[in-house]
Parts: C-alpha cells; structure tokens; sequence
C-alpha cells in the first residue's frame, strides 16, 4: 500500500512531532471569532500558505468543525492545481498521507464512488509535489483522530462545478457517514513577485487587492455562486485554487447551504507587519468560510 510522504514539512510547517503539535495549538489558540456558525457545518474554505502566515484561518475552520462536528468520518479536501495541468480533477484514490503526526488513511471506498461518476480521475501521481492539500492534513490527524482522507485536485474549469454536485448527491446518499468537504485555495497574490500590479505598487495597490479583489471572490463564495467565482478569479486573478473553491461550494449548495459564513480575511503584507514589523511591495490574501 502506497504512502505519499510529506513534501512541505519543515518548510510551510515544522517537519518534527512536538513542533508540529505546539504550533498547531499556537494557531487553535489565535483561532477566535465572533460570527455565529451554521448548526451543521458541510463544508469549509481554507489557506494554503505557510502556517507563520495563513495557519491561524485554516485552524478557524477546522475549530468550527470540531465545534459543531466532533467525529467526521472522512475530510474530502479539494486542493489547487499548482503544478497539475490535466483538466480532470484528479483523485489520490488509495493508500496513505503522511505528516509528521502520522499516516492519514485514504477513503478508497469513498474514492470509488468519485471515480464511477466519471466527473475525475484517479492519479496520484498528480499530487506528489502539491502543497495545498497536504498542508491541512496535520490539522485533520490532530482534531479528528482517526478521520480519513480524500485528496482531490481540482482545474479551475465547469468541471469542478460538476465534480461538487456529484460529491454533494455522494455525500447525500453517505448519511450514516460524516463527511466535510474542504477547499483549500488562497486569495490574490499582488505584487512585482508575483507579476501581478494593475493597480501599481504600493500601500494604496495592497489595499485594493485586499478590500476589492479578494472581496470579489468572498461573495461569490459566500453566496454560494460557483460559476461566478470561477469567471471572477480568471478575470480578476483573485485565486490559486478557484476549481477547489468552486467544487467545494457546489457540494455545500446541493447538501443544502443557504449561504457562506465569513470567519476571517487578511493577508500576507498585515501579517507581517503585525508579527515582523515590517511590510511588503507583494501580498496574498487568505479568507477562512464556513458552509
């Protein structure tokens, strides 16, 4: 049985035991919001950046879990194609996930049912380098022990719309099961770095990323509008992982979901200043919601 080993540990996050363990509860302990949270929570949107700079929303969304949730049976995890340029959504269909926690079990069964919809393939070649879904796994080991995995890849195309309604009708029919989509995605990425600067550099251009661009995709997000999120972030360039992001919500709108709840929003550039004392000419942003 096949193990995919840790590619970021001790790079996005720490690659030993007790260091991962106490900087996980760093985060949990940084974790407070004030917005009511949905009765039953289905799904959750999270960051992907090294835990220094997005830990602390992606541990908002999972504390909200726990607090509604405290067994989940598997965690779907929608993850960005960074590196992966097939259009197919791409399944890690069998085996394991190491972190330094320990091995995380893949849902093959659960995979399966994915797979016979024809909306993805299995390839888990696909996910040997990729970093968005691997970096919330050690948050999944440590408040839901036990839980296992499903790691999707997903192209920002109409399919993962498709891939999303069919998860949400899965799920659906696994009532006796507990289980939570995640997207994991973060939000603009602005600056010469990143050579993305329509608005110029500088404080006033950070803030319109911020307060205009990342808006953008948080309402199509939170109001649960998959096709418009996916049109904005092509045109807006507002998200890495706007195909995680889209099948994420598309599942949570056939499970249901009304509407989105925004835990948190920052960025990279307010981070630094407020734990470094310094700032940026590049920022990215990261948004944590609740469906």
């Amino acid at each position: 049985m096949q193990t995919r080993k840790p590619v970021v540990a001790g790079q996005f996050y720490p690659g030993q035991h007790d260091n991962c363990i106490d900087e996980i509860n760093d985060c949990l302990d940084a974790a407070t919001f004030e917005e009511k949270l949905p009765e039953t929570i289905v799904a959750g949107i999270v960051p992907h950046a090294g835990w220094i700079f997005s830990g602390t929303l992606a541990a908002m969304v999972f504390s909200a879990i726990r607090q509604q949730h405290e067994k989940v049976h598997t965690f779907i995890v929608f993850g960005a194609a960074h590196g992966y340029h097939g259009f197919v959504p791409a399944v890690c269909d069998r085996g394991f996930w190491a972190t330094p926690l320990g091995e995380a079990a893949v849902d093959e069964e659960l995979a399966e049912e994915v797979l016979r919809t024809g909306d993805a393939a299995g390839d888990c070649r696909a996910h040997a380098n990729e970093h968005s879904i691997e970096v919330q796994i050690p948050f999944i080991q440590y408040l839901f022990a036990g839980a296992k995995i499903l790691p999707i890849i997903v192209p920002p195309t109409e399919k993962a719309i498709t891939l999303g309604e069919s998860v949400g009708s899965i799920i659906q029919r696994n009532e006796q099961k507990k289980i939570i989509c995640i997207g994991s995605t973060d939000l603009t990425h602005y600056g010469p770095r990143y050579g993305f600067t329509p608005m110029g550099v500088g404080k006033d251009a950070l803030q319109w990323a911020d307060s205009v661009n990342d808006k953008k995709f948080i309402d199509d997000a939170v109001k649960l509008e998959p096709e418009a999120l996916l049109a904005g972030a092509a045109e807006n360039c507002n998200a890495c992982g706007a195909g995680a992001s889209a099948a994420t919500i598309a599942a949570a709108k056939k499970l249901g979901t009304k509407k989105g709840v925004l835990l948190a929003h920052t960025n990279s550039d307010a981070i630094m200043r407020q734990k470094m004392g310094t700032s940026s000419s590049d920022s990215v942003g990261y948004a944590a919601i609740v469906f």
